[in-house]
């Protein structure tokens, strides 16, 4: 599926497969945009280079933009996950904490 991005560095809207964090030139962060593919492409020339003018302003550009949630299940976030490295944490149940507690509701 197509979607909208804007990148604030090359200032260019750009339509692109997927959900895409990445710029395709620069590699810097792009915003998706909440306009559909279709609603884009319908746009006369003159509407495109508005469209593009609005993206560039900041206050207007986070109401254009929208958020995809659902990354974390994306296959480029599931490998990129695989690479770093993974971290243990280890807890330990505190039982002096336990007993304190009790012993604190007990006074009550």
């Amino acid at each position: 599926m197509m979607y909208m991005h804007y990148c604030k560095s090359c200032q260019r809207v750009y339509m692109l497969n997927g959900h895409k964090q990445t710029c395709p030139k620069c590699r810097l962060e792009i915003s998706e945009l909440k306009i559909s593919y279709m609603d884009y492409v319908t746009m006369d020339q003159e509407a495109r280079q508005q469209f593009c003018h609005c993206c560039s302003d900041d206050e207007q550009l986070q109401t254009l933009s929208t958020t995809y949630r659902m990354y974390k299940y994306s296959k480029w976030y599931k490998e990129l996950q695989a690479q770093l490295p993974q971290t243990t944490i280890i807890t330990y149940p505190l039982t002096d904490r336990v007993t304190r507690d009790k012993k604190r509701m007990s006074i009550i």
